[in-house]
């Protein structure tokens, strides 16, 4: 079916306004956030309900097109963007953003997988509830994308990522066929849990428009503080303590080089140091407890003068307000953003057991600087669930390398590998590690994989050329 012939039959279904087959609009649909990954599209269909989503994929298997399901654009890997051939359709689905319903007493919330992550945490705000997934895109990402990549961020060490964070899914098969799993049960032992398929899959098996989302209660006190320490095994340790003393309240616990921060204070206007001195390493802690909390601080700070005692840390700078939490939480989500400024560099999204993460920080890094004098290391991460970002910039150049991209993705991988970790922790697969996947999953697990595949999208036509 030609362009024009296939837009009009879109049109029919969304209107036209709703349909894109002009290049530069599409473009922003086309491209990835940072313009690291492009390709092209045959249209941009944008739907706004889950009956028009079903439509599209109905015409869409009738006339063999691919289909890409989109959210906002924000993730990693590339998962989001058609491939260069042209023959795919987006399906944007950014006009699915409607809050379907908030339930305080059955601590739930129905939401349309267009909603912003923001919008979210603000609904479940409003009736004294937290939705706990928190992340640096979460004023342009997508509910949807985050179920498709099973977000991770800030918070996984006390709450679990997005598939902890789910209770029913709807979402459309590549046939047109509607699957309605939007139950709120906590228990339902009926069988395959099916959403669990559609989580993570990066639109491969289909397109997610609806979910049921876990709420919690929202935390009555927050205790925010920056430690600088001397070592990440200290970092470690000190994880470790905490747990002991306060227990699940420990609900963020983030490592970050000194590297990190001088790029931040470099390229973010209105950042500076809140340390008297540098350190190597810093630790970035969050505590949230809910109804009695007047001894939370107090533990926290015996916490905090043992870990001087023992040289664990060397200062610590606790927020005294609101504002001051935010200002040391922008240090943190500004990174990513500090690092695009700086020039190319490798980015990576790895995790292995929290008490192998100093052996892999000192393993990788010895092996980097083997191969390559002085590489520079900006290594930032959740060490709470052992998951770190492990960044390198590019040398020289304004693009980055892809030879040099590849051979650090090897010996870093590898590294990973060495402790049972793994090469993607939360970012997914996407275009970036298809061949990652293939090289460190097993066969049996490829094999089942594909087979998951052959069932739900047979032709093949759902995000073609992401996961698998």
């Amino acid at each position: 079916m030609t362009t024009p012939a296939l837009a009009s039959r879109l049109a029919d279904i969304v209107g036209t306004a709703n349909v894109l087959v002009d290049d530069a609009a599409m473009l922003p649909y086309t491209v990835d956030w940072r313009g690291a990954y492009r390709g092209r599209a045959l249209a941009v269909v944008r739907p706004d309900t889950t009956e028009a989503v079903a439509a599209v994929m109905r015409l869409c298997a009738e006339t063999g097109t691919s289909v890409v399901p989109q959210g906002g654009n924000t993730g990693m890997c590339g998962g989001a963007v058609p491939d260069a051939t042209g023959t795919a359709v987006v399906v944007a689905l950014g006009r699915m953003d409607r809050i379907l319903s908030v339930d305080a007493l059955d601590n739930s919330m129905v939401v349309e997988a267009g909603c912003v992550l923001s919008r979210v945490q603000d609904a479940a705000a409003g009736v004294d509830r937290l939705f706990p997934l928190s992340l640096a895109a979460e004023g342009s990402c997508q509910i949807g994308g985050n179920l498709a990549t099973n977000a991770g961020g800030i918070n996984v060490l006390r709450y679990g990522n997005m598939r902890d964070l789910v209770l029913g899914l709807e979402a459309v098969t590549p046939d047109g066929s509607i699957w309605n799993g939007l139950r709120a049960l906590r228990k339902d032992n009926r069988g395959y849990d099916l959403k669990q398929l559609f989580i993570g899959s990066e639109g491969t098996l289909g397109v997610i428009t609806r979910a049921v989302l876990k709420l919690l209660p929202r935390p009555s006190e927050r205790i925010t503080a920056m430690l600088g320490l001397g070592s990440a095994i200290a970092a470690v340790q000190l994880l470790s303590r905490l747990r002991e003393r306060c227990g699940d309240i420990v609900s963020a616990y983030e490592l970050i080089g000194r590297p990190c921060f001088e790029l931040v204070w470099r390229h973010i206007p209105d950042t500076r140091d809140p340390m008297a001195g540098p350190h190597p390493w810093y630790v970035l802690v969050e505590l949230a407890a809910v109804g009695e909390s007047e001894r939370l601080r107090e533990n926290f700070e015996s916490v905090l003068a043992e870990a001087m005692e023992r040289e664990w840390i060397a200062d610590a700078v606790i927020a005294e307000s609101v504002a001051q939490a935010q200002a040391l939480w922008r240090l943190r989500e500004t990174i990513p953003e500090a690092t695009l400024a700086e020039g190319p560099a490798f980015r990576s999204d790895v995790a292995v057991p929290v008490n192998q993460v100093p052996r892999l920080l000192t393993e990788a890094a010895a092996a980097l600087s083997a191969r390559w004098p002085h590489p520079r290391i900006i290594c930032f991460g959740h060490l709470g669930d052992g998951n770190l970002h492990f960044n390198v910039l590019a040398q020289s150049g304004d693009e980055l390398d892809p030879v040099w991209s590849a051979a650090v993705a090897d010996v870093l991988y590898d590294a990973v590998d060495r402790y049972e970790g793994s090469f993607s922790a939360e970012h997914g697969i996407g275009q970036a590690k298809r061949a990652a996947l293939v090289r460190y999953k097993s066969e049996a697990e490829i094999a089942l994989m594909r087979a998951v595949k052959r069932t739900f999208d047979p032709d093949n036509r759902m995000n073609p050329g992401k996961l698998l």
